[in-house]
């Protein structure tokens, strides 16, 4: 395993690679860290060049045109399933939780799925921004469940040109 460190507007960003695949990218100093504990070997690879290119891009206020090439691991058909519908989510857009939710159990045919279930594989996504789990909040708006810590997800949703009077921050809980 292979990992590298970006520096963006919003902090040290890290990288992680199989060699030719991106399989993390977490905020140094968050939640998120706990996902990654690995023994990592510092290298520069091609992946971690493209990694790079697309978050300069991104940090510039723009939607990249292209998506680094990424496995994850440990991927079961339900985590699949919301990983596939954040990836649908338009840049600059939210939806909620119970969407993904819904959406799930219409694909499954069946009445009902949790919301909650669906903010547990919306945390555990690996590869943060580019699987733009930023992108997830609930269902009044408020802008919780973020490994990356809220302030960076904010800072993300802003770089989108969200209307962010339509969300609330938490006042107290995990999110922060």
């Amino acid at each position: 395993m292979y990992k590298k460190s970006y520096k963006s507007p919003l902090g040290i960003i890290y990288m992680r690679s199989d060699g030719e695949n991106l399989t993390g990218l977490w905020f140094e100093s968050s939640r998120d860290v706990s996902k990654h504990s690995y023994n990592f070997e510092e290298k520069d690879l091609p992946i971690f060049d493209e990694t790079s290119r697309w978050l300069d891009i991104y940090f510039r206020g723009k939607n990249p045109d292209f998506t680094p090439k990424y496995k994850i691991e440990n991927l079961t058909p339900f985590r699949s399933q919301v990983i596939d519908i954040m990836n649908k989510i338009p840049y600059g857009k939210t939806v909620t939780y119970n969407d993904i939710a819904k959406e799930i159990a219409q694909n499954r045919g069946i009445e009902k799925m949790s919301a909650q279930a669906v903010g547990g594989a919306v945390g555990w996504n690996p590869i943060c921004i580019i699987v733009p789990c930023h992108r997830v909040v609930g269902t009044n708006g408020s802008l919780t469940g973020y490994g990356g810590g809220i302030q960076n997800k904010v800072k993300l949703l802003e770089i989108e040109n969200n209307d962010m009077s339509k969300f609330t921050i938490p006042k107290k809980g995990t999110a922060l």
